[in-house]
């Protein structure tokens, strides 16, 4: 009679632990070795290509929290110059509203997802800090023409590991 009371429980949970004992790891050691994420991943950062900008300010306008501030000049050609092009992620939701609102196709979600800091103004990026480079590439979030280019996801799917 004990048995089924309390015997039952323990023998159940001890074939769960012998079941994923004998299984193959799948934990990462993260510094180390990282993962590639999905390709369309809306990562916390934006990727600006200031080629393709025309400082028509549809992506701040699209922005529902107004994180995106953008200062344009007009040249003599009547063309606009974009002399200031600040984004505060630490207040980005990455909803993508930006950068399915751009017309000239400038802005994308990146792949980033590494954006710890100790100071909050360190997370409103200028310029420089949000052109596209090679440490800072774009995803195919919105952009279905880019997953041709990307790695292959190595993340866990259906509790096997892909894409090594």
């Amino acid at each position: 009679m004990p048995f089924n009371r309390y015997g039952a429980g323990i023998a159940r949970g001890m074939l769960m632990t012998l079941k994923h004992v004998f299984r193959q790891p799948i934990t990462t050691q993260y510094p180390e070795w990282r993962l590639n994420n999905s390709k369309r991943i809306r990562g916390f950062e934006l990727v600006w290509v200031p080629v393709k900008c025309t400082g028509c300010t549809t992506c701040a306008k699209a922005c529902p929290q107004g994180n995106i501030e953008i200062v344009t000049s007009r040249g003599e050609d009547n063309s606009y110059a974009v002399d200031k092009f600040e984004v505060d992620i630490g207040r980005c939701k990455s909803c993508g509203l930006c950068v399915e609102s751009c017309p000239f196709e400038a802005l994308f979600m990146s792949r980033n997802y590494e954006l710890a800091q100790y100071q909050r103004r360190k997370l409103v990026q200028g310029k420089e800090e949000v052109r596209m480079s090679d440490k800072k590439q774009p995803s195919a979030y919105c952009k279905p023409w880019l997953e041709a280019s990307m790695p292959a996801q190595s993340l866990l799917v259906n509790g096997e590991r892909r894409g090594r």
